[in-house]
Parts: structure tokens; sequence; C-alpha cells
């Protein structure tokens, strides 16, 4: 029997039984504890703040390096919640959506729309979202902890999502979907594997850019937006941004680049909500980056 497994599930079940409210504030709570803890997100989330933002002062990065892990924290008290607790609840927690014209528009037309949706603000509500406007595909790993599976499945399944593995098969599923005219969410700031990307500028840096995004692009000719969901004082705002039209560039690194653009304009939106401590530099053009290299 996997105990520590039962106990994080029973943890997160016990946290997804409370209202939103409550959870958002024990994560606020919980997220004071790990800047205090100075832990490993901290010294990560500086670094890269320090690194996109030079122009900064000291005390307005530190700031914000604070200000982002705590919100970090929170999201995650939040998905507790989310997963746990019915659509209508999270419902009732979206105070707007912004330029949702976008979307629907493209759902109209028939013709797919793949939405990048950073991370930003909380991206499961975003994508609960997405799946009551259309018939929605995204891709999804098991987490490591076998025992949250059905937890976090049952979540992002629950407004009639679905879920395909992050392999050959998931592609596959991800561009019949587009062709069928769905909507196809995918999290365009996560470093790939050197064979599935390539270099463009993210924040005036060259960064290791995920291709699938531009591969989906050329085979569907699908629309695309960028979205996410902004944490605001009555509950989510959810924004969608239209993506330049550079993204559509048979050019692989022209569209790369238009792709990390959209994602800068994402977290010019509320660069306090972005989660600044993943390790999104690690690997330059000539080798590995020793940017997060322990002092």
């Amino acid at each position: 029997m996997d105990i520590k497994g039962q106990l994080a599930a029973g943890t997160l079940k016990l946290i997804g039984s409370l209202p939103l409210s409550w959870s958002r504030r024990l994560g606020k709570w919980a997220g004071y504890g790990t800047v205090w803890a100075r832990g490993d997100g901290l010294r990560v989330s500086r670094i890269n703040i320090a690194h996109c933002y030079p122009e900064m002062t000291a005390e307005e990065r530190e700031k914000l390096a604070r200000t982002s892990v705590i919100s970090t924290v929170t999201t995650g008290f939040e998905m507790a919640t989310l997963w746990r607790r019915p659509w209508s609840h999270a419902e009732d927690h979206i105070a707007r959506v912004r330029n949702q014209q976008l979307l629907t528009d493209g759902v109209e037309e028939g013709k797919g729309v793949l939405v990048l949706a950073p991370h930003i603000g909380n991206w499961e509500i975003f994508g609960q979202f997405l799946a009551t406007v259309g018939p929605t595909t995204s891709l999804y790993a098991p987490p490591k902890i076998e025992a949250l599976d059905p937890v976090i499945r049952d979540g992002r399944e629950k407004t009639g999502a679905k879920l395909v593995p992050t392999n050959v098969r998931g592609v596959r599923a991800l561009l019949k979907a587009l062709r069928d005219g769905g909507i196809v969410g995918v999290l365009p700031d996560q470093e790939p594997d050197l064979s599935g990307g390539d270099f463009a500028p993210f924040f005036g840096h060259p960064t290791l850019t995920m291709t699938l995004a531009y591969n989906l692009i050329q085979r569907t000719g699908c629309k695309v937006v960028f979205g996410f969901a902004k944490r605001v004082s009555d509950g989510f705002e959810l924004v969608l941004l239209p993506a330049e039209q550079a993204i559509y560039s048979e050019e692989v690194k022209v569209s790369l680049a238009a792709l990390n653009r959209g994602v800068e304009s994402c977290i010019a939106e509320a660069p306090e909500q972005y989660q600044w401590e993943y390790k999104r530099f690690r690997k330059i053009p000539d080798g590995k980056s020793r940017i997060y290299k322990k002092r």
C-alpha cells in the first residue's frame, strides 16, 4: 500500500472540499511560509527575473520574486478545489472573460483553434472553461504520485475535455482534434527536449522553445490564440489575446519568435502571477547553461 500517495490524495481531497475563497486564503498563507523558508523556488525565481528584467531595481525584482512564489503556491491550493468541486462552483468565480469572441469565432469557423496557455494565474480553471466552449483536447502526463492521477484526471475532464498522452499517439490526437474543428490547449512555455524544440528569443535571450505548436499550425491551418486565467479579487478574469500573424510563418524561427512574444505579452498582463520558478533557461545554443548552478 502506498501510504505516501494515499496521504497526498487525502490531503488534496480535504483541501478540495473547501470553498475556493478558503483554499485561496490557505494557499496565500502557505506561500508566505514558502518565501520565509527561502526554498529553491524563490532562488530560481530571483535568477529568472533578473535575467528577464535587468532594468528593474533590486528591490523591484525581489518583490516580484516573492509575490510570484506566493501566487504559485496559492494556485496549487486553488487547483484542489477546482478539481474536486463541481464546475458550477468554479463558474461562479469567473468574474469576466475578455475577448471571448477570439475563441468562439474560431470555433464557429470550424478550422480548429490552438490555444496557447502559459503558466500564469490558474491554468486549471482556464482549461475547464475551454471545454465548455467547444470539444477540447490537451496533453496529459500522469503525476509521479499514482494516487493523485484519478483526482487530477477527473478534475480536468469534468467539463468534457479529452486528455491524451504526451507521445506520438497524443500528438496525432491533437492533429485530429484541430482538423475536426475542435480546440487544442497547449502550455507553450515548457522547455522541450532538444529533438522537440529550437532556439528563439525569449525576453531577449535565445531560449529552447517547443516546436509542437509550429507543427500543429503548419499541418492543420488552425487559428491561434493565447489565453490564461488571471487571479482577481472577485475570482478570475479569463483573458484571450490574439496571436501575431508571424506565428503562422512557414519559417520555424519566425514562428517560434512570435510564439515567445505572445507569451511575453501574456506575462506583461500579470508578471506577479507567472511561474518564475520554472528553470526555463537551462539550455543554450552551445550547450548547457550554468545560470541555475548554486554558488
